[in-house]
């Protein structure tokens, strides 16, 4: 991790990724297929959605930025899921109706796909020179968005979401 004492910033981006994959098996621990599609209220979010959303969303824009395929379709993930959405829907802006329609029989599918999308994640960090975290990837804001940016976000976006389904897990009763 440290060249010469240092840390670098991918030793950081590392560690936090890491630490997200901890705490959706943390939250999916456990629950049942029932748990995992309930929802506080009828339009509110389940624990099985907020992971997926949180998983698709990092798949998504790591893949993207880094040029590489998403894992959801790479692998073969969005037919194990079976959820009847869009190829490549990730969940953003979705309806009462849309959020419904992710359900899943075991948590082992969920923390199954955020490992394989974890893997991925960790192979293009592994990788990642400061000047890569510099690069470009999103021109359609201002400032233009680099890889860095882009995985910050994604990292405020997993946090959001699984402390929200640990928020979820909590209201169930499930710890």
């Amino acid at each position: 991790m440290r060249d010469g004492g240092r840390m670098h910033a991918k030793d950081i981006l590392i560690d936090a990724f890491s630490r997200i994959q901890e705490e959706v098996h943390a939250v999916v621990g456990g629950l049942s297929p029932e748990d995992l599609d309930a929802r506080p209220s009828a339009d509110a979010n389940s624990v099985a959605w907020l992971v997926w959303h949180l998983t698709r969303v990092q798949d998504d824009h790591v893949a993207d930025a880094a040029g590489l395929d998403q894992v959801w379709l790479a692998q073969d993930w969005e037919k194990r899921f079976g959820l009847g959405l869009p190829r490549h829907d990730t969940g953003y802006g979705h309806s009462s109706q849309q959020v419904a329609k992710v359900h899943v029989d075991s948590g082992d599918l969920l923390t199954g796909y955020y490992d394989a999308v974890h893997e991925q994640t960790l192979g293009v960090l592994r990788e990642v020179t400061a000047k890569d975290l510099e690069r470009v990837v999103d021109e359609r804001w201002t400032p233009a968005v680099t890889f860095g940016v882009r995985l910050v976000s994604v990292l405020a976006d997993d946090l959001q979401h699984v402390g929200q389904a640990a928020y979820v897990r909590g209201l169930l009763g499930a710890g």
